[in-house]
């Protein structure tokens, strides 16, 4: 058959404006049949990113780290608390898959059907299960001194570890005013108490030792006071500030037991004479103020200089327990009743590995009635996790000094998380770290 080609000159120019027209609107029909089929394919062939928190998980530490990256660029995260040891659910993306493979990070892509299915049985009111919407990048501060330690901090080793970023602030930084900058600060090991970590008796001639005495000194100075205690008692009292007006507080190890130590002892003089000069307060452990603590009450302060140790708050000169032995147990909480403390245990461990510090647990016997205990040796008495609101903001404690590090010794080289990707103990430091991006629901009991 002889077929003649048609070309546009044989036509009218009436015709030949119909045929460009109707070329037109074939070319948006066609755009439009590709993006209902590219939608259509993603409904039956995935459309949800499933980042299982379970013992599946090839790297539990830098999922935290996908989900503040994707809240970084606008993305919402889906926490499936108690779901698979606490997954994200995340609309399907190129470039999240992209990041998860370059991070290590395992995943699944799953139809909406299927993620529907999960959501839907995750909502059964027999089933401690429930979903939390995070939608905010939270802004993260850790206090800390900008000169180096001969320590490291498990907070910061785990933010770098899961690319997260954090800004450095300290005491500048908090007497300018600028802790309302940020949604969430963690302290850094630090004695608040001015008294150098009660470190004076072994390191008192170590160059690092003078050279913190000599920075904090200079500090005090500089804003104004005579003492590095009144210095210190001052931050407390900014944090404090911080935490009311809606700020998310996160200490671990002595900063922790300092913290509260110091605002009991506003007024007082707790150091003795190599510490600022002067000697102390006579029987300042019988005027505490227990009603400005955050966390603990009826505690009886060391009045021994040369003891590492602050009080009776911290057991780690009475605990009788040997490294195989020592664990902790988070407790399960009510993900559709009491959202907050679910997050904050989310694991795919329910025993943690216990480890030491300074402060290596709280004795429960001078926690507030308030307080609320999530992780706890029951046996030896011992909370080793806990939680409670102040003001419109919140705080979480976490005794010890590093989750991977059973007894870390000053001078020790810092853990390689590398080794630990998939730690309990690390988890429970970055659950505190997302916890700000969680949107608010009110906690039922």
């Amino acid at each position: 058959m002889f077929v003649k080609k048609i070309r546009m000159h044989h036509f009218s120019p009436p015709m030949r404006y119909i045929c460009v027209l109707n070329h037109q609107i074939l070319k948006k029909y066609l755009l439009i049949l590709s993006i209902l089929f590219f939608y259509s394919s993603a409904q039956l062939f995935g459309s949800h990113l499933v980042l299982e928190m379970n013992a599946n998980q090839s790297n539990h530490l830098k999922a935290y780290g996908i989900a503040y990256w994707c809240l970084q660029r606008g993305v919402e995260v889906d926490w499936l608390l108690n779901y698979e040891g606490g997954s994200f659910g995340i609309v399907q993306n190129v470039n999240v898959e992209a990041e998860c493979r370059i991070r290590g990070v395992s995943y699944a892509v799953v139809t909406d059907a299927a993620y529907n299915g999960i959501l839907r049985a995750m909502a059964q009111p027999d089933v401690n299960m429930d979903l939390v919407k995070l939608e905010k990048m939270p802004k993260i501060a850790v206090y800390s001194p900008k000169t180096k330690q001969p320590w490291d901090d498990a907070v910061t080793l785990a933010l770098t570890y899961a690319e997260i970023p954090y800004e450095i602030v300290f005491d500048d930084e908090v007497m300018q005013g600028k802790l309302p900058l940020y949604d969430w600060l963690h302290l850094h090991h630090e004695d608040f108490t001015g008294q150098y970590g009660r470190f004076y008796a072994g390191y008192r001639t170590a160059a690092w030792y003078k050279a913190e005495v000599a920075e904090n000194e200079m500090m005090a100075k500089k804003w104004g006071f005579s003492k590095v205690s009144q210095l210190k008692l001052s931050v407390s009292k900014q944090i404090r500030d911080f935490t009311a007006g809606g700020g998310f507080l996160f200490a671990m190890c002595s900063a922790a037991d300092t913290y509260d130590i110091a605002l009991a002892s506003e007024g007082l003089d707790i150091c003795e004479n190599m510490f600022d000069g002067d000697g102390v307060t006579p029987n300042y452990n019988k005027m505490l103020d227990f009603s400005k603590t955050f966390a603990f009450k009826d505690f009886t302060l060391s009045q021994n200089p040369y003891e590492y140790e602050h009080s009776t708050i911290d057991v780690s000169n009475t605990r009788r327990v040997t490294e195989p032995n020592d664990f902790f147990s988070l407790f399960e909480f009510s993900a559709k009743w009491d959202p907050v403390p679910t997050m904050l245990c989310q694991n795919h461990e329910q025993i943690v590995k216990g480890f030491y510090g300074q402060t290596t647990a709280f004795n429960k016997n001078y926690l507030r009635s308030e307080v609320l205990v999530m992780g706890e040796n029951k046996v030896l008495n011992e909370a080793r996790y806990v939680h409670g609101e102040f003001g419109k903001g919140t705080w979480t404690f976490y005794s010890g000094h590093d989750p991977e590090d059973y007894q870390h010794q000053i001078g020790e080289p810092p853990t390689d998380l590398a080794l630990h990707p998939d730690s309990p103990g690390y988890r429970l430091i970055l659950n505190n770290v997302l916890f700000p991006a969680a949107k608010k629901k009110k906690q039922k009991t």
